[in-house]
């Protein structure tokens, strides 16, 4: 992920923002006994650097998501944005996971980018339609929007909203810094994603602090955590977030959807694997710990 990337970090607050005013309220509201489902995972599932450690050695490339999908329980979907899969893909990679594996799909660019939402029904039907295809591995799909749709095009976001069929989870990132020093922009947004049940998108990332806004809109919280290589912060960050997140599960969470991205992502699995162990221990959960395949050492063998 480029948004927000700085080249040098020395000077940044990662302090974790206080919660929005009306977050505990609302998961209040929506507080009952069920047991919260947590998902955490990692932006893509391929990658070479992996084979060996959490992929096996002999893994073939075009198997990478079954061996994924035996590690991690979601993955944010990011090829979707670049095009609508057709029926024979989302049947391969509903037939390559778990039941309770979810696929967490990133609107087209067509949609979000290039029209800006605006006369979009027939593309986002066809989006709509395919990941429907994914059935009950559809976890929650994400609209993010670019850094030049502002306030003023609320409208344009709560008629694209109202289109959206009940059965397609969706959260919203947004990135016009507007949204988050008008105050007024910001709780009309909120109202809007109130009303149409939409949750929001957390982004942690060093460059752009202000959208970790802290304000969820549903009882379900999907964050955005951009590591730096291993630094010591990524770990310290990851602990602040670990003490949130167990304080709005105890307050009525229901779902976490939560990804770990690194530079180029071959460290991303060793922090998500970090984070597993701490919301286990932290907060009383029993989340599959992905493992490492050990390497023979020469010399060891004998």
């Amino acid at each position: 992920m480029d948004f927000g990337k700085l080249q040098h970090i020395d000077g940044v607050d990662f302090t974790l923002p206080a919660n929005h005013p009306d977050t505990l309220p609302l998961l209040n509201q929506h507080k009952t006994d069920a047991k919260p489902e947590v998902f955490i995972g990692l932006p893509v599932w391929v990658n070479k650097a992996w084979v060996g450690g959490i992929y096996p050695s002999t893994m073939r490339e075009k198997d990478s998501l079954l061996w994924y999908a035996k590690q991690f329980n979601t993955i944010e979907l990011n090829s979707t944005h670049y095009h609508i899969p057709g029926a024979t893909t989302i049947e391969r990679w509903r037939n390559s996971v778990p039941a309770d594996f979810r696929f967490c799909p990133k609107f087209p660019q067509l949609i979000s980018h290039e029209y800006a939402l605006r006369s979009t029904q027939g593309l986002t039907g066809e989006f709509c339609e395919a990941i429907a295809g994914l059935e009950n591995n559809l976890g929650c799909s994400f609209l993010q929007l670019p850094p030049y749709f502002g306030p003023e095009q609320l409208p344009d976001l709560a008629d694209f909203l109202k289109f959206i069929p009940e059965t397609i989870p969706v959260a919203v990132e947004l990135r016009h810094p507007d949204w988050f020093t008008d105050e007024e922009a910001s709780q009309k947004l909120y109202e809007v994603l109130e009303k149409y049940n939409v949750s929001t998108v957390l982004t942690d990332v060093a460059g752009r602090r202000d959208v970790l806004h802290m304000r969820l809109t549903t009882p379900t919280a999907m964050v955005r955590f951009v590591g730096n290589g291993l630094h010591p912060t990524d770990y310290s960050r990851i602990d602040a977030w670990v003490n949130r997140l167990k304080q709005w599960l105890d307050n009525g969470l229901q779902q976490l959807y939560f990804f770990v991205h690194e530079p180029d992502n071959t460290l991303a699995p060793d922090l998500a694997i970090y984070l597993i162990n701490k919301m286990n221990k932290e907060c009383g959960l029993k989340l599959k710990v992905p493992k490492k395949n050990e390497q023979p050492v020469q010399g060891e063998l004998f």
